[in-house]
């Protein structure tokens, strides 16, 4: 009788993460990127950023690049960690191609309510959104199975998009830079996109 023997080491430690050990490497090439971005500084954000006077010009790159960079070290240093730990939740709750239709859907919804509900905003940098649509579709998956901190997380989410909606960012937000509604038209993004993309059907 063949027993497959335990994953140790760092694909150990990746998969305990609910991150397959075997794409242990997709999570640190995002953050491999993250901080080459960060490193290059101004240019990056410059360069990449949603700006609505570049899309005015028909830079049309910008919708999507312009979640990858941040404002400051702290901003992609705390964008760099929710991405860790949204891996730490949900990494294995679709396959990896959905994951991508997934986060390239929430950041395209960033842009788009930006552009067209937002009008007021001007430029924009940073991971939040798109990660709250990654919150959103891991959590579907969660509800899908019937896991019980499915509805605790859908009870966080509802509750954070409210109270952002109502009172503006978070306490441990910065209130001054966090734009809120980035937050709502991810989270409507990413829930969109797990709706029409398979979840696994098994608990992890």
């Amino acid at each position: 009788m063949n027993v497959t023997p335990p994953v140790t080491g760092f694909a150990g430690f990746l998969k305990s993460l609910n991150g397959d050990g075997r794409h242990g490497l997709t999570l640190l090439a995002l953050l491999g990127l993250v901080l080459l971005l960060a490193i290059w500084g101004d240019g990056a954000r410059a360069l990449l950023r949603y700006d609505r006077a570049a899309l005015e010009s028909f830079q049309l790159y910008r919708p999507l690049t312009a979640h990858q960079v941040h404002l400051d070290w702290e901003h992609a240093i705390l964008n760099g960690l929710g991405l860790v730990l949204m891996w730490a939740l949900f990494a294995r709750d679709y396959s990896a191609w959905r994951w991508l239709a997934i986060w390239l859907s929430a950041s395209l919804a960033v842009s788009a309510g930006l552009w067209w509900l937002s009008p007021q905003v001007e430029w924009y940098v940073g991971a939040s959104g798109a990660l709250h649509g990654v919150l959103t579709a891991g959590t579907l998956a969660h509800l899908k199975r019937r896991d019980l901190d499915g509805w605790i997380l859908a009870a966080f989410v509802v509750a954070k998009l409210g109270y952002e909606q109502w009172q503006g960012a978070m306490p441990f937000e910065a209130s001054g830079l966090t734009i809120s509604a980035a937050h709502l038209y991810g989270a409507i993004g990413g829930l969109l996109a797990a709706l029409l993309v398979r979840s696994r059907r098994e608990p992890l």
